[in-house]
């Protein structure tokens, strides 16, 4: 039981991905920007003891990740699919068609 979208719908299903793409890539360039500073800090003062940035670069990679994951793997498709069954209970138990 599929609907058809119109085109509204579409174009606003389109701007999401491409808000969603734009974000994760503003993300990108502020991690390697920021772990770049990490870097030369450590190797300016700090150099030839432990390599702290890793720690910062490990934690936020996994958040980066994760944040590609849900742009580019499982964004669109289970988002709207849940919001399609929502849609269809929530007018089933209402009543209308």
């Amino acid at each position: 039981m599929s609907t058809q979208m119109t085109d509204d719908e579409i174009r606003t299903i389109a701007m999401l991905r491409v808000r969603a793409k734009l974000g994760f890539f503003t993300h990108l360039i502020v991690y390697v920007i920021v772990n770049s500073l990490l870097v030369s800090i450590w190797a300016i003062f700090t150099r030839g003891i432990l390599f702290w940035p890793a720690f910062a670069m490990a934690g936020w990679g996994i958040g980066l990740l994760l944040h590609g994951l849900k742009v580019f793997v499982s964004y669109g498709d289970w988002e709207r699919n849940e919001i399609e069954k929502e849609v269809r209970r929530l007018k089933q138990n209402s009543g209308q068609s």
